[in-house]
């Protein structure tokens, strides 16, 4: 065989390859347009009825767990 139909064989084997790689994108794409889920939304409607007052809700919150650690956020070493 001579050297140019090797070349020619290696760029046919790629021009197929990017068009296998090619279709399987779009057809990967296509299917996340068509069959992906509907898109959340809010109801807005509920929001507006909804009101909370956060001082009253502080106001009855007794009784909660407390954690105590040793913070050591600004103790700083002496270089040595």
């Amino acid at each position: 065989m001579h050297p140019w139909h090797l070349n020619r064989r290696s760029v046919l084997r790629a021009r197929h390859v990017i068009a296998v790689v090619t279709v399987i994108l779009v057809g990967f794409s296509l299917k996340l347009t068509f069959f992906s889920g509907p898109i959340a939304a809010a109801d807005v409607g509920s929001t507006r009825s909804v009101s909370m007052d956060i001082s009253e809700m502080y106001h009855k919150i007794k009784n909660l767990p407390v954690e105590k650690f040793h913070d050591m956020t600004f103790v700083f070493s002496n270089g040595g």
